[in-house]
């Protein structure tokens, strides 16, 4: 086999085996008697459990506090002291070879119940003999095993969200030269569902919202994928007909995941996204708007809330008909109106004196009360409202949302 220089940095890792919880342990025979079991635990108050050999391999386990809590009985040693030790003996205990993983081990001892863990359990060598472990020192290695794994994937969860957050830098500077405007994004985890997309043109901006299925590292794969394919998407049609895009990335997604009609008995993933595409186009103050189960909202100077709904399929999924429509709306901007999407982060969240969503009907109260905000000032009266609704409550689900002043 070649030798690959490049991989002797890596470290190399034991795994943990039976062999580290193994304790020399003295034993018994099993024709000897009770009195010789008497004499041993006497002698020896550090001994816990006494291991019984026939022929040199164990046959049995004898625990100190089950045997001494007999013998201390009325008569117990007159009528037990010269019989066989095996009289008390546990003839069924936990044995396990030393070369046994520490997680191989735990679920046997669990497996046998309460008595492995508590009075301990037999390690052989070949079958012989090789010690004893107790059921403290199992779950005190599990423990770390455990907390070192943990570490090891918060690390990686941890560069996840800067790899997350680096793929999202591009549209967060071109965000900043789209002028009064807010973006929030706020995964529930360290990585999240929600993504974003903005691009400058010379003729307008394009704005992308993508909610996907799952949060977490679930939703961050998602996410990877969906803003993938609304790339590939972009440069074969263009931003400008948000409709037609949409029906890009749900074939594209169903495509790549196989959830596909052809696919449809055999998929093992049903997932996908909601998602709001805008353009803007300078020269005419038209927003152009598609969306999939996320709605448009616009504030006109001295007008209520205009509500441009999504159409109710989302992309990509299993059910989504490979023949749906996302229309694409057209709607004139009046001077210093208002564009607001969401994801469903802040309408679900639950809070409040019931424990219920926060709601669409106060979203649109709170846009209708802060008509002349700046972009910035009014996302932050969101998040405020929203973390007085939410109160102890946990957080829900990624939260995203977008607003601007074209």
């Amino acid at each position: 086999m070649e030798f690959d220089a490049s991989r002797q940095h890596l470290p190399r890792y034991r795994q943990s085996t039976a062999a580290d919880l193994c304790r020399d342990s003295v034993f018994v025979a099993a024709d000897a008697c009770n009195a010789d079991v008497h004499a041993l635990f006497s002698e020896r108050r550090d001994l816990l459990s006494l291991p019984v050999l026939d022929g040199g391999r164990p046959i049995g386990l004898i625990s100190r506090n089950i045997f001494m809590s007999h013998m201390s009985k009325p008569f117990y040693q007159e009528l037990y002291s010269k019989k066989s030790c095996i009289a008390f003996m546990d003839k069924d205990p936990l044995i396990v070879e030393c070369d046994v993983s520490i997680e191989d081990l735990a679920f046997r001892a669990v497996a046998s119940g309460e008595k492995a863990l508590a009075d301990g359990f037999i390690i052989t060598n070949r079958g012989e003999l090789a010690g004893v472990g107790f059921g403290l020192q199992l779950m005190n290695v599990v423990a770390t095993l455990q907390a070192e794994r943990n570490r090891q994937i918060m690390h990686s969860i941890e560069y996840a969200s800067v790899i997350q957050r680096a793929v999202l830098k591009p549209s967060r500077d071109a965000l900043a030269r789209l002028g009064d405007s807010h973006l929030e994004w706020q995964p529930r985890d360290l990585v999240g569902g929600d993504f974003y997309l903005v691009e400058q043109h010379d003729d307008g901006w394009f704005v992308a919202l993508g909610d996907c299925t799952g949060h977490g590292v679930p939703g961050a794969f998602m996410t990877l994928i969906a803003s993938q394919v609304l790339s590939q998407s972009l440069q074969r049609v263009g931003p400008r007909d948000p409709g037609r895009l949409l029906q890009q990335v749900s074939g594209g997604i169903k495509s790549l995941l196989g959830q596909t009609a052809e696919q449809r008995a055999v998929a093992e993933s049903d997932d996908g996204l909601d998602a709001c595409l805008l353009w803007f186009e300078r020269s005419t103050r038209r927003l152009h708007f598609a969306g999939a189960r996320i709605a448009l909202h616009l504030l006109a100077p001295g007008q209520p809330v205009q509500v441009v709904e999504g159409e109710r399929a989302g992309l990509g999924y299993v059910d989504t008909d490979p023949g749906q429509v996302w229309p694409t709306h057209v709607v004139e901007l009046a001077p210093d109106a208002l564009v607001f999407v969401t994801t469903d982060g802040l309408i679900d969240q639950i809070g409040g004196g019931k424990a219920i969503a926060f709601g669409k009907r106060r979203v649109r109260e709170l846009l209708a009360a802060q008509g002349g905000a700046s972009a910035r000032a009014l996302a932050q009266t969101l998040l405020a409202a929203l973390g007085a609704w939410q109160g102890a409550q946990p957080r829900r689900d990624d939260l995203t949302f977008f607003c601007c002043r074209p």
